[in-house]
């Protein structure tokens, strides 16, 4: 709690351990970068991720950055990117994620990224969308076009957090529209959400985007849920 409140005071410590960064550093230090559990998702086909859809809705591929445990630094980072208030988390962590992935756009034709939109109450509430902000740390290292701002929630949902697989799948049921639809023709999506447990939300989206002519989606999360973890 005390090193947690010094966090809170002193915002130049490292977001997962709270200990004192070095000018080199920022937000996460190096030697949490190097401990933060890492998927290779974005190298390996058929992944755990990918297994999380099948039979559910039809994507082309699913990454994420790190696996996540509760109590963890991933899941540090989470809360972090959340509730601290400050949005440059979100941003640095996308541009972190992106140095990983320049081979995996390139060798699957990705053309443009989407972020998963919060309602606009829960926009006004927390002040930015997390998701977003780590798109725009991605496309400003992988240099692709960003269709987020063509992707709407138009129903306000009660948090996942406690709710079963069914209560979720239920719960974001129809929640997102596509604005402009031609946009989308013919195009390869990466659909960026910062979690992914059991996969509700996003499916949710991907059912909207695939309906449109010939628009494929692939899935990315800076984390994933693992329920062997």
């Amino acid at each position: 709690m005390l090193k947690y409140l010094t966090q809170l005071i002193y915002p130049n410590n490292c977001i997962c351990c709270y200990n004192q960064l070095v000018d080199s550093e920022i937000y996460v230090c190096t030697t949490c970068l190097l401990e933060l559990p890492v998927t290779n998702f974005h190298t390996l086909n058929e992944n755990d991720l990918e297994k999380v859809f099948w039979g559910r809705v039809k994507i082309e591929k699913g990454i994420a950055m790190f696996y996540y445990k509760k109590g963890g630094k991933t899941a540090k980072l989470l809360h972090a990117l959340k509730y601290h208030n400050d949005p440059e988390i979100a941003y640095f962590l996308g541009r972190y994620y992106a140095t990983f992935l320049k081979n995996f756009i390139k060798e699957n034709a990705i053309d443009a990224l989407v972020a998963i939109p919060l309602h606009k109450h829960k926009l006004r509430l927390r002040g930015y969308n997390q998701s977003e902000m780590i798109v725009k740390g991605l496309q400003e290292v992988l240099e692709i076009e960003n269709f987020s701002e063509y992707v709407l929630r138009n129903k306000f949902t009660e948090t996942q957090t406690k709710k079963t697989r069914f209560e979720r799948n239920e719960n974001v049921s129809k929640v997102f529209e596509i604005s402009n639809e031609n946009t989308f023709e013919n195009k390869h999506i990466l659909l960026i959400d910062d979690v992914i447990t059991t996969g509700a939300t996003i499916e949710s989206c991907v059912n909207q985007l695939t309906q449109i002519n010939n628009c494929k989606v692939s899935i990315g999360s800076l984390a994933f849920a693992h329920q062997g973890i």
